[in-house]
């Protein structure tokens, strides 16, 4: 079984864990409302719901994501993550505005509390819990290069501060007797939500429309001046977009003129390879090989070359704003 196959059962048992544990902390949260009463309580119950939800579609996202690329899609399946996160962001603003809604409630109608105590305890026990599954799930999102999973755990981690704001709000309910603090705490929720959720999908938008991440361009061209051979002269139109864990890569690379066809593609085949490898990157690279023209003589440190019209001058280190630009014709 390869390391890749073993990855993405790592992958699929992470979102089915993600699905178990906020179905049982949904109903711990929706316990301490129901002891409670309270408007702030009951919204963070409400979130719990949307994660439970979110983690379903995130566990169909890591499955589809996982198929390997096809005729029909040949670059892969991996953009269904940024789907995934993306209607993620989209069911934590629907939920910031119930939470809203009730919050307004609260404050017009008041809010009768009952066994406060009882209900917060059993909500910042359920809300330590949500802490320890956000940070494992964003971490291993991270380390198996999952958006979906990854946008998972920004969601629970912000369930988990949100029962931290709650808690605090409630506490001073508690201490005050100003009952307007829990429906307070609740906007607040909402209104932290709403950011969450907007930033889910504004990120997500920008994978989909395949904008450019400059820190993969960063991280791409570091690994190709580490990669890079003598007769890799230059660089240049360097573009790159994701798809999920996979990382594609488009450049033109500078080599001698008087190479030949096959020594050309293989040198630049090789070297694209290695950059991926250098760059610990998972993806491709596709090159496209352009003749010097006798035109970075300053920068070509070719030994003992017949066709040089200046000498050696310049720095031969890759930098993003040249490697970006469009060649010489």
């Amino acid at each position: 079984m390869s390391a890749e196959h073993l990855e993405q059962k790592f992958r699929i048992r992470l979102a089915a864990l993600s699905i178990v544990a906020g179905s049982g902390l949904l109903g711990l949260k929706y316990l301490s409302y129901v002891l409670s009463g309270s408007v702030a309580l009951k919204s963070d119950a409400i979130e719990s719901i949307v994660n439970v939800v979110a983690a379903v579609f995130a566990l169909g996202a890591v499955v589809f994501a996982g198929k390997p690329a096809d005729k029909e899609h040949p670059y892969g399946h991996g953009k269904i993550e940024h789907f995934s996160a993306a209607f993620e962001g989209g069911l934590i603003s629907l939920a910031a505005v119930f939470i809203l809604w009730e919050a307004t409630k609260g404050f017009i109608y008041g809010v009768e509390l009952k066994n406060l105590g009882l209900g917060l305890a059993v909500n910042l026990f359920a809300g330590a819990l949500n802490g320890v599954l956000g940070w494992y799930m964003l971490r291993q999102g991270r380390k198996t290069r999952s958006k979906a999973l990854e946008a998972d755990g920004h969601h629970i981690m912000s369930d988990f501060w949100t029962t931290v704001g709650i808690g605090i709000g409630l506490i001073a309910v508690k201490l005050t007797g100003i009952h307007w603090f829990d429906p307070l705490m609740a906007a607040v929720v909402g209104l932290l939500l709403a950011r969450t959720g907007f930033r889910l999908v504004k990120e997500s938008s920008q994978a989909l429309l395949d904008m450019e991440d400059p820190e993969m361009l960063g991280k791409v061209l570091a690994a190709m001046n580490r990669a890079r051979s003598w007769d890799i002269i230059a660089v240049h139109e360097l573009r790159t977009f994701r798809t999920g864990r996979y990382t594609h890569v488009d450049v033109h690379l500078v080599v001698p003129e008087y190479y030949p066809v096959r020594q050309a593609h293989d040198l630049c085949e090789d070297f694209g390879k290695q950059a991926l490898v250098d760059g610990h990157i998972e993806g491709e690279v596709h090159t496209h090989v352009d003749p010097c023209g006798r035109i970075y003589c300053d920068r070509c440190p070719a030994p003992n070359c017949a066709i040089r019209q200046a000498p050696k001058t310049a720095e031969t280190t890759f930098i993003l704003e040249e490697a970006t630009a469009e060649g010489p014709a």
